[in-house]
């Protein structure tokens, strides 16, 4: 886009009122992702949208001063950082803290590493190498796990200002420099595509040089569109051009919110990278004073939502996993229960706006150590001291108690200890070392499960292959003492994204029976495309059973379930078998998550499916 120049033009310090809406469209995404993840499936897509914001002002502010050879103050420009980001992270960090030290202590673990290594703003790199994944919304989420996005932004700023200046001197002109932004941007989404893994999505998703396109599209928007040099006026023709140009990459962006999932392996390939050109010219047509969506996007509630957006980000995790935690049952009433999780958090970031980011921002740190020398003089002022070195003292204690490894509950050990019976019975199955013989014998198998003995007799001949995730894996030992002949893939955290690569590693090896159990849907939504893939790589020959998922503290229970029934009507060698309609009621059967089933439970979910699989 060839900017306007001219007369009119305003300063480099001009506040860009529009940028607030900008914000506020990107933390809506997010926010409505994580509470509704089958609403908008690409809602993540606001964080380069976060990271296109952050390259372009900060590039805007200093192009101007090296082409005109004027010194940039680094140290001050971190100092200014810093001061906008630390009071409300920190904040978060404290009362998040105190709050699993008292009352969330199944959280209660690596506190110190994840203090610290937000404090130091390397905390993206940590969940890389703790394989703390983004999608898992259930077995690994955390209430920090999406502040890796400040730390990728700090590293853009303390390096960027830096490699800039380098810039400017090796080369000639600014044209050069803008250049090989535009390059290092496009390597970076290269970069991306080269190092995207489907087992290991983290790497990519939270790596700062795989993420630094966004960032660099800004600054590139800032050589080539500057803000200082946009004219207020614009002519009829040059007016409409910019407002359809700005349309349709507003149309573009709210398509991919809804179309684009963080799982599929297309938005690695290239498509977060088209989603931030798009919001790129977005952002370019809400930069220029005199565009319709410059004032479109300038409104109350966007102006309100925008100012607010860090703390609503910030504060956005923390809240929907203590609130998820204290109400079990989300799922049954996904969008009231949304309503009051996204009225909780914009409450708690008017308080952090008001009390805490907006008066630290005015707070005259100068004459700081006065204002001490009189503390003698009490007043109410003062009384908030009381509770916050409360607060801070018990988030300090949790800080330095809380252990370095997750403890493992009861359920966490059936698991393990299932897991290695899966894999060694899985070894005797390729081994051909299984014979027909349930492990506790007929007669018990009918007596513990309320089979016949016709069925456990039929039982025995079924080859099976089950694919699922953490419940299918509490479960596992059932199903073998019922079918000797069963080949089971379970694994905490798995969704549905990734099983289109475990059927085709089965059937490639030869596991993959006539006869398909899938039991996943408890860590994430299914798309229609994920249910497409599955159903495609294990072909239209074997009869595919398909479980519903009982999870009511999250609101893709019903959405999960609707796609499942969904899929049973479209395929005719798909079968439902309903575990969460069977259940209901049935609370003694589960643990205390209310998803994994203990040892009754076990029971009732493995004689379901025997009962489904040997009446079809």
């Amino acid at each position: 886009m060839k900017h306007p120049t001219g007369q009119g033009k305003t300063t480099s310090h001009r506040y860009i009122t529009g940028f607030d809406g900008l914000r506020a469209l990107a933390v809506i995404g997010v926010i409505v992702y994580h509470i509704l993840p089958n609403v908008l499936k690409g809602g993540y897509l606001g964080v380069p949208i976060f990271l296109l914001l952050a390259g372009y002002l900060v590039t805007n502010q200093m192009v101007g001063k090296l082409v005109n050879k004027q010194s940039i103050r680094i140290v001050n420009f971190y100092c200014r950082r810093l001061k906008r980001l630390y009071p409300t992270l920190i904040s978060m960090l404290i009362f998040t803290i105190t709050y699993i030290t008292l009352f969330q202590r199944n959280l209660f673990y690596q506190l110190k590493s994840i203090f610290i290594t937000n404090i130091l703003f390397i905390y993206n790199w940590w969940e890389v190498i703790y394989d703390q994944s983004y999608f898992d919304r259930f077995a690994g989420e955390s209430p920090f796990t999406h502040l890796w996005t400040l730390g990728v932004e700090v590293q853009f700023y303390l390096i960027w200002p830096l490699l800039l200046v380098l810039l400017f001197k090796l080369l000639k002109n600014k044209q050069q420099v803008g250049h090989i932004v535009l390059a290092l941007s496009i390597v970076s989404a290269i970069l991306m595509a080269v190092l995207y893994d489907p087992s290991h999505i983290n790497r990519v998703y939270y790596g700062t040089d795989t993420r630094a396109f966004s960032f660099l599209l800004g600054a590139w928007l800032a050589f080539i569109w500057p803000a200082d040099q946009l004219r207020n006026q614009l002519k009829p023709q040059a007016k409409k051009l910019i407002d359809i140009t700005g349309i349709i990459a507003l149309l573009a962006v709210v398509l991919l919110y809804f179309v684009l999932p963080g799982e599929a392996a297309f938005t690695y390939y290239g498509g977060m990278f088209i989603f931030s050109i798009f919001a790129m010219i977005l952002m370019g047509v809400i930069a220029h004073p005199g565009s319709s969506l410059s004032a479109w996007f300038t409104n109350p509630i966007f102006t309100w939502i925008g100012k607010r957006s860090y703390g609503i980000y910030v504060y956005q995790f923390p809240v929907l996993i203590f609130y998820e935690s204290n109400f079990k049952n989300i799922g049954s009433h996904p969008l009231i229960n949304a309503i009051i999780e996204i009225g909780i958090i914009l409450v708690i970031s008017e308080l952090s706006y008001r009390f805490i980011e907006a008066p630290i921002a005015k707070f005259d740190w100068q004459n700081f150590p006065g204002k001490l020398t009189k503390f003698k003089n009490i007043s109410w002022q003062w009384l908030w001291l009381v509770p916050t070195v409360i607060i801070l003292g018990i988030a300090i204690f949790g800080i330095i108690q809380s252990p370095s490894e997750k403890p493992q509950s009861a359920l966490e050990k059936r698991i393990e200890q299932n897991n290695k019976t899966i894999k060694q019975h899985n070894s005797n199955i390729k081994s051909g070392k299984v014979d027909d013989q349930p492990p506790i014998g007929d007669g018990k198998v009918a007596k513990k499960y309320g089979l016949s003995n016709q069925q456990v007799k039929a039982a025995k001949q079924l080859k099976v292959t089950a694919i699922g995730d953490s419940v299918l894996a509490d479960s596992a030992v059932n199903l073998q003492e019922i079918f000797p002949n069963i080949y089971i893939s379970a694994k905490v955290g798995r969704q549905s994204y990734e099983a289109p690569e475990i059927v085709q590693s089965l059937k490639r090896d030869g596991h993959l029976a006539n006869i398909v159990v899938i039991n996943l849907g408890s860590n994430g939504i299914i798309t229609d495309s994920d249910a497409k893939s599955i159903l495609k790589t294990i072909g239209p020959d074997r009869q595919v059973y398909w479980v519903t998922t009982h999870i009511p503290s999250k609101a893709w229970q019903k959405p999960v379930n609707k796609e499942i029934k969904k899929i049973d009507k479209k395929y005719d060698n798909v079968h439902v078998i309903d575990w969460y309609q069977y259940s209901i009621g049935h609370p003694e059967w589960f643990y205390s998550d209310n998803v994994h089933t203990n040892v009754d439970g076990n029971v009732k979910f493995a004689k379901l499916i025997t009962g489904k699989l040997l009446n079809d």
